[in-house]
């Protein structure tokens, strides 16, 4: 017989499962009050700031498709690599992130969540010749983090959260 995952394992399959439904306020139920998280993109949101981050990504995402593996968990940290396959709204290109994603948890909810990927690769895919040319360069990452944070607090104050 199999043992059963930790439960802050199931927790990850958990998010990641709302996150391919397409259901951001369930993402939202796996977050402590005041988590952290962070990625090449969106940097240092608090609490409100994530869960509005993944409610505003499951609105707009068309053609999502989510693939976790290598879930790992115990009463503190845990692990997953993960990957999303998606049409990005601005471009219409198609791209496929894979993502490492670290985890800390506090009774039952994650404090900590970093994703890691490859910002120049994401780039190349979602922006095409120019993301590929210079996607590298600190310019344009940084472009790419203040479009990021303005389209979440467009997002924000249009659905007045």
């Amino acid at each position: 017989m199999k043992p059963s995952p930790h439960p802050n394992a199931t927790l990850i399959t958990r998010l990641y499962t709302a996150l391919a439904a397409k259901d951001g306020a369930a993402m939202g139920t796996c977050y402590a009050d005041d988590a952290r998280f962070s990625d090449p993109a969106f940097q240092n949101l608090d609490a409100a700031g994530v869960r509005t981050m993944w409610a505003m990504l499951c609105s707009r995402a068309t053609d999502l498709s989510v693939e976790v593996s290598g879930v790992e968990a115990d009463d503190t940290h845990g692990r997953a690599r993960w990957v999303a396959t998606y049409t990005f709204s601005k471009t219409g290109r198609k791209v496929r992130n894979e993502i490492d994603a670290e985890y800390e948890f506090r009774d039952g909810l994650i404090v900590r969540h970093t994703d890691r990927f490859d910002l120049w690769r994401w780039a190349g895919m979602a922006l095409g010749l120019k993301g590929t040319l210079l996607g590298w360069t600190p310019m344009v990452q940084n472009a790419i983090r203040k479009e990021a944070m303005r389209g979440l607090q467009a997002w924000r104050a249009k659905n007045k959260l």
